[in-house]
């Protein structure tokens, strides 16, 4: 779960990972950014969808639409920044968490912020949303009702309180990441079993699965 593939230490590390005979492989599946679609679909954000739809880079997208630029004169830089928002706003970071991230001001976080609430005013009503019902109800839920109470929405203490309305705006969104997980994982059982597949689910990593098959099951 938390060994990375960015450096070539940890790739060695991965190596140390072994199926359980010589005829079978280790075959990982995962879902490209379930988080940000999940988010798109629930808001309704139409741009987003659009671009997942098309096999647009939703990081360079973003970045394009925040700094006014064309996609291929979106940098690194710029990518880099578009993402962290992206990811931060799933995660219900303030501007403060977004400048300590980028190493930038507060006031340019905010800034960064307001343009991608410009870029995607769907999902700003969808949080704002989230919050009041929250607020109303004490809790919420995924797409598939399972139900997160926030008893900190109530509390006296502000930190307490904003801390309730990032689990407010995450959960609905993480939690729902989550149910179509599971899902998967009992479709896909119930596929190996009604075909009398060989091949093992050994393992669930967030929205990941991981399968020993053997070589003669590959397709």
């Amino acid at each position: 779960q938390n060994i990375s593939v960015r450096d070539e230490e940890t790739k060695s590390v991965r190596k140390a990972f072994i199926p359980s005979s010589d005829d079978s492989f280790i075959l990982s599946i995962d879902y490209s950014q379930i988080e940000l679609r999940v988010l798109a679909s629930l808001a309704n954000a139409t741009s987003m969808i659009e671009a997942f739809a098309n096999d647009v880079d939703i990081h360079s997208l973003t970045a394009s639409k925040t700094y006014g630029v064309e996609l291929n004169e979106v940098t690194d830089s710029m990518r880099r920044h578009a993402k962290a928002t992206n990811f931060g706003i799933v995660y219900g970071m303030s501007d403060w968490g977004l400048s300590d991230q980028l190493h930038i001001s507060v006031s340019e976080a905010r800034n960064f912020i307001d343009k991608y609430y410009e870029t995607y005013p769907e999902i700003k009503t969808y949080l704002n949303k989230l919050i009041e019902n929250c607020e109303k109800n004490g809790y919420v839920k995924t797409i598939m009702n399972r139900i997160r109470y926030v008893p900190e929405i109530h509390d006296k203490n502000y930190n307490m309180r904003e801390f309730g309305k990032r689990v407010a705006m995450n959960s609905p969104i993480q939690g729902t990441a989550a149910d179509i997980i599971k899902k998967a994982m009992i479709d896909v059982d119930e596929l190996l079993v009604s075909n009398k597949f060989k091949t093992k689910m050994i393992l669930q990593i967030h929205d990941e699965l991981i399968f020993e098959v053997p070589v003669d099951e590959l397709m």
